[in-house]
């Protein structure tokens, strides 16, 4: 027997909180029927070559009646899709920690975390490599028409504000530190998509690794600590320095912003929570690669500081979705994320060696070092959050176990990842020619030299 749920009514405030508890959401969860899924259902590892497959077959009868799917049926549907996704976007974001959500991959939570990995997707299709263009390393376009110009126009979000960032690195021959450069973007959830997701939500968006002086701060794999209260700095809480100083760093220079990466952000954010304090909000923090790190990072200094608080006293929840994300920072990060309830979902590919950096000897698993209180915890990386993890190889292509392409090409067509592509080279490919077209003297290959032995270990060889 068919259940539908019944579709809530907005209220004027479009997502304005309710004056009495929400309905059990698990229940609602139970209610949806799941549509046949290519994923594996006891295992949250998805390999594309031997993929098992969970698909129902139904039997055709001889003579099937013909359905012409009508404007007033597509319509009924897509309410029934919204007031599910509306009705337990907590559950969605984490609240539970994914709990029966992953393992099998829920189809809400697939369509979400596609979602995201295209807003983040946005930030390499907008970013400009041409070294001709007075917009070089920066965005090609406005923020009005970043979205509609990426192919993203019915996204559902309006841009308010872009982000600047640069790691405190002198390259050898330039004048001084490295300028400021387009690493994402803040944008809001418009009234049309509030009322489908249930809240108002607020993304921030970070690409990954593209310019010489991000690479070599991928590279600075010591432990620091972050420091982001000064009322409780928290020795134990220690972060990599190199993702610490791309987060606070400060250039002078930029002439598109001012203040830190960090800086920009703490203000924009709080300016949006201020602003729809009187409805149900979230904060979704989504990057790539190191921009995994930067989200992780702003997760836990909102967090940290409180200032996902509206004005009401509510606390707005905070979720980062992590794709190709690497390990960010120590056993005492990870558990001070837990404490302040920073929801992490990291997708990653296990076939991904930045994945399993840095930390290749000292991780969680050294020694119990993530479960035990030990001497050495302290020093160990560890990753935070709930791991989703995928499995797919190109052997033609190594580039395509890190491109997050691949990654959204999966969760879209399990089965096909073999054909993922893209308009033209992969997006880590670009990068990394690009970084390669720089000249850096031996000082680059000394530098490199310094993880090439987490790298063998990482990659298996």
């Amino acid at each position: 027997m068919a259940v539908h749920l019944p579709v809530p009514q907005p209220s004027s405030g479009l997502c304005a909180k309710p004056q009495q508890q929400r309905g059990n959401a698990s229940t609602a969860a139970a209610a949806v029927a799941t549509p046949p899924s290519t994923f594996a259902p006891q295992t949250t590892r998805l390999s594309a070559p031997t993929i098992a497959l969970n698909i129902r077959h139904t039997t055709t009868p001889a003579a099937p009646p013909v359905v012409v799917m009508t404007e007033r049926v597509a319509k009924k549907q897509n309410e029934e899709t919204t007031a599910t996704l509306a009705s337990m976007w907590r559950e969605i974001q984490g609240a539970r920690d994914w709990a029966g959500l992953v393992e099998p991959l829920h189809p809400l939570l697939r369509a979400e975390i596609v979602r995201y990995g295209e807003l983040v997707a946005a930030t390499y299709k907008a970013f400009d490599l041409d070294a001709c263009s007075k917009r070089y390393l920066n965005c090609k376009y406005g923020k009005a028409r970043m979205l509609e110009a990426v192919g993203m126009a019915g996204a559902g979000y309006d841009v308010t504000r872009y982000i600047y960032a640069a790691p405190d690195i002198a390259l050898p021959g330039a004048a001084g530190p490295c300028p400021s450069r387009w690493i994402g973007y803040v944008a809001v959830a418009s009234d049309e998509t509030a009322r489908r997701l249930g809240r108002r939500d607020v993304v921030v968006s970070f690409r990954g690794t593209v310019t010489g002086s991000e690479w070599v701060a991928n590279m600075m794999s010591s432990l620091e600590q972050a420091r982001f209260d000064p009322a409780d700095p928290r020795p134990d809480v220690k972060v990599e320095s190199g993702f610490l100083s791309v987060y606070t760093s400060d250039d002078a220079t930029c002439r598109f912003t001012y203040g830190s990466c960090r800086n920009q952000l703490l203000s924009e954010v709080t300016r949006l929570i201020s602003k729809y304090k009187h409805e149900e909000m979230s904060i979704t923090l989504a990057g790539h690669s190191m921009g995994s790190s930067l989200a992780l990072l702003l997760g836990y200094d909102l967090a940290e500081l409180g200032l996902n608080c509206d004005g009401c006293g509510d606390t707005v929840p905070i979720t980062v979705y992590s794709f190709a994300g690497p390990r960010v920072g120590n056993t005492g990060f990870k558990n001070r994320c837990d404490e302040l309830g920073v929801k992490v979902l990291r997708v990653v590919n296990v076939n991904d060696p930045i994945t399993k950096l840095p930390g290749i000897f000292l991780n969680e698993n050294f020694f119990g070092a993530g479960r035990l209180e030990l001497p050495w915890s302290c020093a160990c990386y560890t990753h935070v959050g709930v791991e989703l993890a995928l499995d797919f190889f190109k052997a033609r292509d190594p580039a395509c176990v890190h491109d997050l392409d691949a990654y959204i090409g999966l969760l879209k067509c399990p089965n096909k990842v073999a054909v993922v592509k893209n308009d033209g080279e992969h997006v880590l490919s670009k990068a990394m020619k690009f970084v390669l077209q720089h000249s850096f003297d031996t000082w680059r290959w000394q530098m490199a030299a310094i993880q090439v032995g987490e790298l063998v270990q990482a990659i298996g060889l």
